[in-house]
């Protein structure tokens, strides 16, 4: 493949059949100049939901539209053995790597990556959960409130006895299910969970306020306080606007009860407004399409789910224009924040969970890679500095303090990898990844890279692989493959 620096050709889209699921409409990032635009800022992100929709679309051999896929999302379902801080006091320590982009050999990426703390489990705090769970007609679906059901069943298997869990559903109405009970008690709350029945329309901003009143008077000062609304996002809103209903989440939030999202489900899925909540509430937004997925979120990253190490993470990062000439963010399109965000501790970003790790992935142009402006001379380093490409920084507080603390660490040749092949696995699955999400959003910025390339570069970097999720992604290539030459056709 010839050598390429970042071109600012047109993206092309993918074609989508009609549909009523929703999502946030938004273009990929642009290729920003150093000369330019220096600094790049954004809130970290850790929800999963665009992977397993996309798998969900592809498994019953739709292409799923290019707004449902985050790329970020799709890199960061996976785990990655980045270092494990020794306490909590330094939730994370940031890691980093420059190696040659797959797609373009002109070019670097830059993987930046992070791990929370995790506790040991007999340090963990009390959790006190509530169940919000939508009712309405429109979840009267195999792959929805039968779904849940099983997934909440186990979630209660995975609790702690101590934990205290209750039980909201609305449609027309919203109504207790099950007051706040003890974990231990775990078969009286499935009993009351498997009489559940859909039918109705939805009363989501009642049962959301009768949720969190019932989580704020089992609250638990030091520990873990979170409604888990599970839906198929058909939410009545009920509070005068959206940005009322949001306004209110944060209110809560900043009491000390978090929000996390459940979404089930196909045909009315609102994933613009699950993300939206999400977000606002300081919880993670999942899509659940089999009792796989569900165990994977709610079992084996149970801890990761449910207990933060670090909220409102922001990442900066400085480019030194004496090394780069360009660059552009993989993902983060519905996360960039302003610059002056940065330090500013009223901003809300993204949380961590306990053990997470999240991996952020720009494509840059080597310095010399671009061609030379006319009328304007490239902008030189200090000397001391000219080996650094980047400067990052990771802004971010902890879970009981609204303080923010800040972790720095320079990028330089020390970081740079020679070919692809010496890459550490971890690092090349990340970048399988990252080229299968561009694919499917129509391949902008992938040059010649095929899907047959993706699935050699995911084969070679499976790793251990102890659940087979990678083995799956690949699988999942493979199915992405055939779906496109079926819409060709």
């Amino acid at each position: 493949m010839a050598p390429r620096a970042l071109s600012f050709e047109p993206e092309r889209s993918a074609p989508a059949p009609p549909s009523r699921n929703r999502f946030t409409s938004f273009a990929a990032n642009p290729i920003r100049e150093v000369s330019a635009s220096p600094v790049s800022t954004f809130s970290i992100d850790v929800d999963t939901a665009s992977y397993s929709y996309v798998r969900a679309q592809l498994a019953q051999g739709v292409w799923p539209p290019a707004d449902a896929v985050r790329v970020e999302e799709l890199i960061n379902y996976f785990a990655y053995g980045y270092p494990v801080p020794a306490d909590r006091a330094a939730p994370f320590r940031a890691t980093a790597a420059l190696l040659p982009t797959p797609w373009n050999s002109a070019t670097r990426l830059l993987r930046i990556g992070i791990k929370g703390y995790r506790q040991p489990e007999e340090d963990l705090p009390r959790a006190n959960l509530v169940f919000l769970i939508d009712t309405s007609g429109s979840m009267d679906a195999p792959n929805k409130l039968p779904l849940l059901v099983r997934s909440f069943q186990l979630l209660l298997e995975a609790l702690d006895p101590d934990d205290t869990v209750a039980v909201v559903a609305y449609a027309d109405t919203a109504e207790v299910v099950v007051e706040p009970t003890r974990a231990a008690q775990g078969a009286e709350i499935l009993a009351r969970l498997e009489a559940l029945e859909a039918g109705g329309s939805t009363a989501g901003a009642a049962a959301l306020q009768l949720a969190y009143r019932l989580a704020e008077a089992s609250l638990v000062p030091d520990g873990v306080n979170r409604v888990l609304l599970a839906t198929d996002g058909d939410f009545n809103v009920g509070i005068s606007s959206l940005s009322e209903l949001t306004s209110y989440i944060e209110r809560k939030r900043a009491a000390g009860v978090y929000l996390s999202v459940l979404g089930f489900g196909e045909g009315n899925y609102n994933d613009a407004l699950m993300q939206s909540l999400a977000q606002h509430g300081n919880g993670h937004a999942v899509y659940i399409d089999t009792l796989l997925e569900a165990r994977k979120v709610l079992v084996e990253e149970a801890t990761s789910t449910l207990f933060p190490s670090a909220k409102d993470v922001k990442i900066q990062v400085e480019f030194n224009p004496a090394q780069v000439c360009n660059y552009r963010l993989i993902g983060y399109e519905t996360r960039q924040l302003a610059r002056e965000d940065f330090e500013n501790d009223r901003v809300d970003a993204g949380e961590i969970g306990a053990g997470q790790a999240v991996t952020a992935l720009y494509e840059l142009t080597p310095a010399g890679g671009c061609p030379p402006l006319r009328y304007q001379a490239g902008q030189a380093a200090a000397t001391e500095l000219a080996d650094e490409y980047a400067r990052i920084q990771i802004r971010y507080k902890l879970p009981d303090r609204e303080t923010s603390e800040v972790i720095t660490r320079v990028v330089d040749r020390a970081d740079e990898a020679g070919e692809i092949a010496s890459v550490p696995a971890d690092a090349r699955f990340a970048a399988a990844v990252a080229a299968f999400g561009q694919l499917l959003r129509g391949g902008r910025y992938t040059g010649e890279f095929t899907y047959d390339d993706v699935i050699a570069l995911g084969l070679g970097a499976k790793g251990e692989d102890r659940f087979g999720y990678r083995a799956e992604f690949v699988n999942l290539v493979r199915l992405a493959q055939s779906v496109a030459a079926l819409e060709t056709l």
